[in-house]
């Protein structure tokens, strides 16, 4: 369930969590229980609001098709009290979700089953939701009907399929299944881990270590997918070949969101319009004259008081029917948003995006063409869809995700996804482009070009990922996002926010890329579901004197790292475990929310001379 505002109930999440953490298809942890997120065609579209922004739109349709009509936050219910009957409309509010793992063990007889046997019955207290639970009626070692609790243990594979794991067929691997088997699961040592746990059929004495479905065992005796899709409640009709995979019950790998995200652009120079744009959710049901007049009775056009009826009409009017052809597809979401900040505007100001110009920091002018303080943003995130086991990490960007990894999000093409939106600052910089080219033309900043190249090279291949010579970022995005990683560490000792909180965006293009003009900035920003991320922390650090002095120390501390010389010396192309140089959880890792990477493609050696010298962009 989905709710804001007010002390933490059970089961329940923040709108950003069923992005980034417990979307659909994702398994949620309660006390006594374990549910699985189900699809958008289970969900109630009427609770929930819908999120205006046109260019993350028009980009999500230019990925799922054209059939898809908005942007929802998740629903919520209408009263934010934290004293709700369970028998009030609002309590039932929330995201639909089903009982996952199906299989249940009792602590008591090690008996193993499933739901659907009917040998556990759901006892569910109204007034203390965290009591809810299954019960083993039948055990024969305890007097009551004792809670059981799901089995710790799954099967999924590469292609996104999820299912419980094959206990039957596990157990009886190494001889034919007897008539009725009935399975029990016994723990062994006190480590918890695979090695001691034993599978076992009551009937035939058959007997299985579970540490024989993991590890490169495992890989050779499971059996295939089902094809399996438990939150859209079908199995796939072409089926699945992939071979099955155990996994833990609440394991990272099980569910990874594929995320699309922009920034809020004001599209019109005229303060009516861009009103008209933001209101658009409710401004879309006037479809009259009078309608627009009865919304202005009821006090719902507060936000155009300075303006007419008539004008409001007109612009309305110039909305629904545009004289301009429709745009195209967005393909590149930071190509607006690098024209907005490199060339800022003050006529497009809004009540969701407001830039400050400011002069280069002293010392830095012939590296640092332009400063912009962002004083007010507001990022729109959509999810896409999910996959499990394979990280979208490992690609280059959600294109190149492969259609068979990327579970939907339902059976049908969808019409409506689920989103979140966030409102901040941020500061953003600008990189002269003559001091970079400069730079890569360099003969000793081929070395780490070229090192960088095999270990992209390597990295893929060992994932299996296909044309693994495509999509390396650059030496010019490795800079660039190793100098952001060294700003967002020295921003987070003095402007209040937390390391997590903040998040970068890198901007780059190489000169005489056919896509457009050479690109090379950062931004650096915060964001927040409240007023909280639009304190001015972050942006007070982006005047010229103070900005000057956190870059100084910033390289300074890139010099020496605890881990020198190993992390210093340490070269991207030695294995395919690591994708980055010089970088450590000391001197360059950020959290996994805050990069664009997942702390990939990092070296420090490019911005400052540390222990190997002679790459270094900042003298």
């Amino acid at each position: 369930m989905s709710r804001t505002h007010h002390p933490a109930r059970v089961g329940e999440l923040r709108p950003s969590q069923l992005l980034h953490t417990y979307g659909a298809g994702a398994i949620i942890d309660l006390p006594r229980l374990s549910a699985l997120v189900l699809g958008n065609d289970y969900w109630d579209i009427r609770r929930m609001k819908e999120i205006r922004e046109e260019r993350l739109l028009a980009a999500v349709r230019g990925r799922l098709g054209a059939q898809v009509e908005r942007l929802c936050m998740p629903p919520m219910p209408e009263s934010v009290s934290d004293k709700v009957s369970p028998f009030d409309r609002d309590y039932v509010v929330g995201v639909p979700v089903m009982a996952f793992n199906r299989w249940m063990r009792c602590p008591y007889c090690r008996f193993l089953g499933p739901l659907e046997s009917g040998l556990f019955e759901l006892k569910a207290e109204p007034y203390r939701p965290d009591r809810t639970r299954y019960v083993h009626s039948t055990c024969k070692k305890h007097r009551a009907s004792p809670a059981v609790l799901p089995v710790r243990f799954l099967v999924a594979c590469e292609h996104g399929h999820l299912d419980d794991f094959p206990w039957v067929e596990f157990v009886h691997m190494d001889r034919p299944p007897c008539g009725r088997p009935i399975i029990e699961l016994l723990e062994y040592g006190v480590s918890g881990t695979a090695n001691d746990v034993l599978v076992k059929c009551v009937t035939c004495e058959a007997r299985q270590p579970m540490s024989r479905a993991f590890g490169d065992e495992g890989k050779k005796i499971m059996p295939t997918c089902r094809g399996r899709r438990p939150h859209l409640g079908d199995v796939e009709e072409d089926g699945c070949k992939a071979q099955m995979r155990a996994i833990l019950l609440g394991a990272s790998n099980s569910w990874f969101p594929v995320t699309l995200a922009a920034l809020s652009l004001p599209t019109h120079s005229g303060k009516i319009e861009q009103l008209v744009d933001e209101q658009w959710p409710l401004l879309v049901n006037a479809t009259s004259r009078e309608i627009l007049t009865a919304f202005d009775k009821s006090h719902m056009l507060s936000a155009f008081a300075d303006f007419t009826l008539d004008a409001v009409w007109k612009a309305i009017q110039a909305k629904r029917n545009p004289s301009a052809p429709a745009a195209p597809a967005v393909t590149d979401l930071k190509e607006a948003e690098w024209k907005a900040f490199s060339e800022p505007d003050a006529t497009l100001h809004s009540a969701d995006f407001r830039l400050s110009p400011q002069p280069p920091p002293a010392g830095y002018e012939k590296l640092i063409e332009k400063v912009v303080l962002a004083e007010r943003l507001r990022e729109v995130r959509a999810l896409l869809g999910f996959t499990r086991l394979v990280s979208p990490g490992d690609f280059a960007d959600v294109e190149e995700i492969p259609p068979d990894a990327c579970v939907p999000l339902s059976r049908r093409p969808a019409r409506w996804l689920t989103a979140s939106e966030v409102r901040g600052e941020g500061i953003f910089i600008q990189i002269r482009e003559s001091a970079l080219q400069q730079w890569e033309r360099a003969k000793q900043v081929a070395i780490p070009d070229g090192e960088f190249r095999q270990a992209h090279v390597q990295w893929r291949q060992a994932r299996h990922i296909p044309f693994p010579e495509a999509g390396f970022p650059g030496l010019r995005r490795i800079l660039l996002h190793s100098f952001s990683h060294a700003l967002m560490r020295q921003f987070a000792l003095e402007c209040g926010y937390t390391a997590a909180s903040l998040q970068e965006r890198i901007y780059t293009r190489i000169p005489g890329d056919v896509e457009g003009d050479p690109m090379a900035g950062i931004l650096i920003y915060t964001a927040a579901s409240d007023s909280e991320g639009t304190l001015g922390g972050l942006v007070s650090l982006g005047v010229p004197d103070t900005l000057a002095r956190h870059i100084e120390q910033a390289l300074e501390q890139m010099r020496l790292c605890a881990s020198d010389p190993l992390c210093a010396e340490h070269q991207p192309h030695t294995d395919a475990i690591t994708l980055h140089g010089a970088a450590c959880h000391a001197c360059l890792f950020a959290p996994e929310t805050s990069c664009e990477h997942n702390n990939r493609y990092l070296d420090r050696n490019l911005l400052v001379d540390t222990l190997s010298p002679g790459t270094a962009f900042f003298p």
